[in-house]
């Protein structure tokens, strides 16, 4: 086994001193920590049903939009006129730098 998932690989013995040790931390709040844990495993389980309840709507709502839709045929390609002006250099509009 990788390092990695050696904690993952407990005996008898180490659960029964989790155990112990659980219950000397806790004590008498032990069912309410339990009471709790349950609540919010429940509230994680509504929250993950709400969520895939919304995907399969959205789903559902965008397959029924796409069905009636029929294909267009493709536009041809559109030439764009430019706007940019052309810059060309006429030889009467060169100057020198005067020389010093």
């Amino acid at each position: 086994m990788t390092p990695l998932f050696g904690f993952f690989n407990l005996g008898t013995q180490e659960i029964l001193i989790l155990l112990v040790i659980g219950v000397l931390l806790f004590g008498r709040r032990l069912p309410e920590v339990g009471r709790y844990l349950g609540k919010g495993i429940v509230e994680f389980k509504k929250g993950m049903k709400g969520l895939e309840d919304d995907l399969e709507s959205n789903n559902n709502n965008t397959m029924v939009r796409q069905e009636p839709s029929a294909l267009e045929p493709p536009r041809p390609p559109q030439r764009v006129a430019t706007t940019a002006p052309k810059f060309e250099d006429s030889p009467g509009a060169i100057t020198t730098p005067p020389k010093l």
